[in-house]
């Protein structure tokens, strides 16, 4: 918890802002002191009015824009600054770029002592907005209230949207999305307004009572469309009445499933799939690649910009045909499928059983016979014995989730001593981490950072590592 401030400290004048921090604030320095700023962007010159502090920073929100940022513009979002996502729109693509390659570059150089200096440009993504193709949303009986908000007893509390930064309970309701295409702003509002209509009650998070639970939306490159709605505790004849409304209002819908998760919280991989119309899955399609991709599968969520990270991670490989390729972390087999033709043989071990289900899927519909794959810990399947029995790697493509590799894997990889390592990764920090370690045996050849989510912090980094002569 931070100190309260002094109200006579409570307020400082032209403050400059200097960077910007992962959760989309702007940072200051003065007098010893970090400043993180809501909304605040690098550039600003603005008065604050502070919130809290630490130790070693404080916490502060704008109360006047003293001089603008020639970074800044007018966020497009009316949701902007109350909901979770898209933090960094009140800042131009092209300075989101910057950051975020400078960010790329400070984690590799100050955590992983790596040498920059030739590292490539950042990948901008063509598709600014309406650019996921997976959006899950929440119902809950408890709408957040912001300043808009005319309230009077007895209007409904429902929401259906998203979270609240900070507060698991609360729920904004969402008007209109723009990261996914239609018909998703469509479907959500039309569900939300026939249930209210239809008073089939919404989720109590605290309390763990109420019917409606979630609503997930997955569009494909391929035009097809999956719709899940996920239940808690549904009165007689409500699962039917809603999703046979859905049908009857959404006829092209390609997937039409729903859920009774009943559990503490919203995961549904162990939850039992029921299909109420159409199939249980929907292919996306890459490079004339198909893809089955069911409820539970996982998908990079920026279809177009995912094709663009795996033509980088298999120019980085650099495959002639004849190699013995390791995709560590492999999911569904995304990229061991998308380099198997270049390939004498890809071996892929992820920790999901139902991934690796669906990466063997994912190879049989191709028609690719040249794959294998395994699942279980990274640490405990890549042993010695699994090297003996599947030849030593001569290229290792690793994609590990944000934590990054284990060092036993890191180690492993030193031992196997494979000619390339391509290392994908969602978090530079982590990467750097690991990549100090790998660097006692391979030096970095190429950097190539890639932006998946245009106004936000997130941005995966790809790197090429040469064993040393």
């Amino acid at each position: 918890m931070g100190r309260r401030i002094a109200q006579d400290k409570k307020f400082i004048s032209d403050l400059s802002i200097i960077d910007i921090a992962e959760e989309g604030k702007g940072v200051a320095k003065q007098d010893n002191l970090v400043y993180f700023i809501e909304r605040a962007v690098p550039g600003d010159v603005v008065d604050v009015e502070l919130m809290r502090k630490k130790k070693s920073f404080v916490e502060g929100r704008v109360t006047a824009i003293k001089q603008a940022s020639e970074y800044r513009v007018e966020p497009f979002c009316s949701h902007f600054g109350v909901c979770g996502g898209c933090k960094w729109q009140h800042m131009t693509y092209e300075a989101q770029l910057k950051f975020k390659e400078q960010y790329v570059g400070n984690a590799l150089s100050r955590i992983g002592k790596v040498d920059v200096s030739d590292m490539e440009p950042i990948l901008a993504s063509e598709q600014t907005s309406y650019y996921r193709n997976k959006l899950e949303y929440t119902f809950s009986n408890k709408r957040w209230l912001t300043d808009l908000d005319d309230v009077q007893p007895g209007d409904s509390m429902d929401a259906l949207g998203f979270h609240v930064p900070g507060r698991f309970d609360k729920i904004l309701t969402v008007d209109h999305c723009y990261l996914q295409q239609d018909p998703s702003n469509d479907l959500r509002n039309t569900i939300f307004e026939f249930a209210k209509a239809n008073e089939i009650s919404f989720y109590d998070l605290k309390q763990h009572e109420g019917a409606l639970r979630n609503l997930i939306i997955r569009t494909s490159s391929t035009g097809e469309l999956m719709v899940i709605v996920v239940f808690a505790y549904p009165e007689d004849g409500q699962v039917e009445l809603l999703m046979s409304f859905i049908q009857e209002k959404f006829p092209t819908i390609t997937s039409l499933l729903y859920i009774i998760n009943q559990k503490r919280n919203d995961t549904i991989f162990d939850q039992d799939i029921h299909i109420y119309a159409g199939r249980d899955f929907i292919y996306e399609e890459m490079e004339g690649l198909k893809f089955k991709v069911g409820p539970k599968s996982f998908y990079q969520t920026n279809s177009r910009q995912a094709y663009e990270l795996y033509k980088i991670t298999r120019e980085f490989a650099d495959l002639k045909g004849d190699e013995l390729v390791y995709d560590l972390y492999t999911g569904a087999g995304t990229i061991a499928n998308f380099v198997a033709k270049t390939a004498r043989e890809v071996v892929g071990v992820e920790y999901v059983p139902t991934a690796i289900q669906d990466a063997k899927v994912n190879s049989a519909i191709n028609g690719i016979d040249n794959t294998k794959f395994y699942a279980g810990d990274m640490k405990d399947v890549l042993t010695s014995d699994f090297i003996k029995e599947h030849g030593k790697p001569n290229v290792v493509i690793t994609d590990p989730p944000r934590a990054g590799m284990h060092a036993d894997v890191v180690e492993r990889i030193l031992e196997m001593e494979s000619e390339k390592v391509v290392y994908v990764s969602c978090n530079a920090a982590t990467q750097a981490r690991d990549l100090e370690m790998l660097q006692s045996k391979y030096e970095v050849a190429r950097i190539k950072p890639v932006d998946m989510f245009p106004h936000t912090q997130h941005v995966e980094n790809v790197v090429l590592l040469k064993l040393k002569k």
